[in-house]
């Protein structure tokens, strides 16, 4: 079938054009702002996007359009369809229509938590040998993309409230034909389309009724707006929560561990399950995880099995994503856009990257995060930061006067808690009083349901020499540095989402000045390929990528760190406490990945150090 959507870069139209792709479509789309991860993830599967909206976007002929619920019923390409009779279909409608009829429906709901908590589900069932198919509205770093289309009985969706297109103002996720649910929290959201928290309620409890008796609710007892809700319920209701809940599944922490991973103690109607080694931060994002352990666990998956998957889950792009680390500092990249996630995401990342200043940066973008209902909100929410920089309203002029979130108010009334707080109208502006505003051991969180201008790049690139994770853009660069230094490499076009880089900044520079790549095999990691361009040999850039290397090994739960460098690089590895090490004595899991079989140069020098 040949299809076009309407508002493609959205991250559910997105996700639904790479899972047509997959089911044999022809998919093209069009939209006006086109940014990562979205624009990486089209670029990849081929998929044909057109910049703007016009009735020219349809002359290649589709059978069908997928209207997204940005169209309003005048919108160019709307308009265009029905003069050439082709007809219109939701994405929703289309999503249940072509994939959930035949498979069970696991769906995420709720107002908050539902990316991170549907990407976890996805990746237990994957990991069981389940075969899932999925769509998430962002994209979970273990797969790259947001979709996937398994032979399994299951389809975990994220099940938005929001409504679903100018034909049909009820929630998308009364499409979704649910079967196992998972219940994060209900309270007020979306203030452009519910009048009032009542409203809200009565969507959820739509949904809830929608699960046949012989389904599965699981729902998260520290919300109250959730367990209202879930009376409305015809199946069993399981509920999780934090310790001192009445839940019939609870965690306890029962320690830390560097790198900002957490040891839980999970038990079920108060019997310990298991223990367990995550790596998610904040209170939120580990009930919800208890959420999923449940629900994996009424689908019959083993418990070993989710306990690996746990271990192993590495997160999503825009959830407290890393971006890079420049002179010290870290820049976080997180789409929170309600007073509640921001607050539950500032509380999760204070002291996490390091002992310094938590600087939030927050753009409001969002329907909901533009709204004057919020306001004092949200200056409850911001103030669990050390420091505050706003940016003005994006798009006013789609709100109505009377609604408007006041920004400068916002600033004034957290100056008035003693918060060094200011609106910035500029992102240049913005990126120089960040850059001397944030020191060693600061952490900078971008806040913004958008990109921010590009503010992440731009603070990382003028605070100099950042590390970062390689893009798709970058596999040129990394080989031909590769090559400068003379190193063998695999087939990059695979290879390159394990690489870290130190890209070329400044005016006319481009490329990359420095290179490394970590290589995961279970609880194992391998640095290998590092290098470093000659003319910026001798400046401790091998030394700064291998630091950064060594902690998100860490972060990611690896026990072992394996280095395999030249005599000259081995100085880097001695100094960051590796041992030298027999190449006989690398574990199995390792001794069988690409980059190991590569390395057999006899003047290789293989280290280890224990994380």
């Amino acid at each position: 079938m040949k299809l076009h959507l309407i508002g493609i870069a959205g991250t559910g139209m997105g996700s639904l054009a790479g899972l047509l792709r997959a089911a044999g479509h022809d998919v093209r789309g069009s939209d006006e702002h086109v940014y990562p991860p979205m624009s990486t993830q089209l670029a990849e599967q081929n998929i044909p996007v057109m910049q703007g909206f016009q009735a020219a976007n349809l002359d290649w002929g589709p059978e069908r359009v997928v209207v997204g619920n940005v169209c309003r019923r005048d919108h160019v390409e709307v308009l265009a369809a029905r003069a050439r009779e082709i007809p219109l279909i939701s994405f929703p409608a289309l999503l249940s229509e072509l994939f959930l009829a035949s498979r069970r429906a696991v769906v995420v709901a709720g107002t908050h938590g539902k990316t991170t908590t549907s990407s976890l589900m996805s990746f237990v069932l994957v990991q069981a040998g389940r075969d899932p198919s999925f769509l998430i509205g962002g994209v979970p770093i273990n797969f790259r993309q947001s979709w996937r289309l398994g032979s399994g009985s299951e389809f975990v969706i994220e099940g938005d409230e929001y409504d679903t297109a100018f034909f049909d103002k009820k929630s998308k996720f009364l499409h979704y034909r649910p079967r196992t649910v998972i219940l994060t929290s209900v309270e007020f959201d979306h203030a452009d389309i519910f009048a009032n928290e009542a409203a809200v309620k009565d969507a959820f409890r739509e949904f809830i009724a929608l699960i046949p008796p012989d389904g599965q609710l699981v729902v998260c007892a520290a919300s109250p707006g959730a367990l209202d809700v879930a009376q409305a319920a015809r199946c069993q209701v399981t509920t999780y929560g934090r310790p001192g809940s009445d839940a019939d599944w609870t965690f306890e922490v029962t320690g830390r561990k560097l790198g900002g991973r957490t040891i839980l103690r999970l038990a079920r109607a108060g019997k310990v399950m298991s223990t367990l080694d995550v790596g998610l931060a904040g209170i939120f994002n580990i009930e919800n995880l208890t959420g999923v352990i449940a629900a994996a666990h009424s689908l019959g998956v083993d418990q070993v099995d989710i306990t690996r998957a746990i271990q192993q889950f590495r997160g999503v792009r825009r959830r407290q994503e890393v971006i890079g680390v420049a002179a010290g500092v870290t820049v976080v990249d997180d789409f929170a856009h309600h007073p509640t996630a921001i607050r539950e995401t500032l509380g999760a990342l204070k002291g996490r990257y390091g002992p310094g200043k938590l600087i939030a940066a927050f753009e409001p973008r969002s329907a909901t995060s533009r709204r004057s209902v919020f306001q004092r909100d949200f200056v409850d929410a911001l103030a669990v930061a050390d420091e505050v920089v706003l940016a003005p309203l994006y798009a006013p002029e789609k709100v109505p006067v009377g609604e408007r979130l006041d920004v400068e108010r916002l600033a004034v009334d957290l100056r008035s808690r003693e918060l060094p707080a200011r609106l910035i109208s500029s992102v240049p502006a913005t990126v120089e009083h960040l850059a001397t505003r944030a020191a060693p051991g600061d952490t900078v969180v971008v806040m913004s349901s958008g990109d921010y201008g590009g503010l992440h790049d731009k603070l990382l690139a003028r605070l100099g020499d950042p590390v970062r994770g390689a893009r798709a853009e970058d596999q040129a660069a990394i080989a031909q540095l590769l090559n400068r230094a003379g190193i063998t490499h695999a087939d990059l076009e695979r290879t390159w989402p394990s690489f870290l880089v130190i890209p070329a900044v400044g005016e006319g520079k481009s490329g990359v000045t420095a290179c490394v790549a970590v290589e995961r095999a279970g609880d194992d990691a391998l640095l290998r390929l590092l290098a470093v361009a000659p003319e910026r040999r001798g400046e401790g850039l091998g030394y700064l990528l291998v630091e950064t290397a060594m902690h998100k090994a860490r972060a990611e739960g690896a026990v072992h760190l394996y280095l395999v460098t030249d005599g000259a690089q081995g100085m880097v590895g001695e100094k960051l406490g590796f041992d030298v090490i027999d190449r006989k004595d690398v574990t199995p899991a390792i001794a069988t990945g690409d980059e190991y079989q590569m390395a057999r140069s006899k003047n290789a020098i293989w280290m280890r150090k224990e994380l």
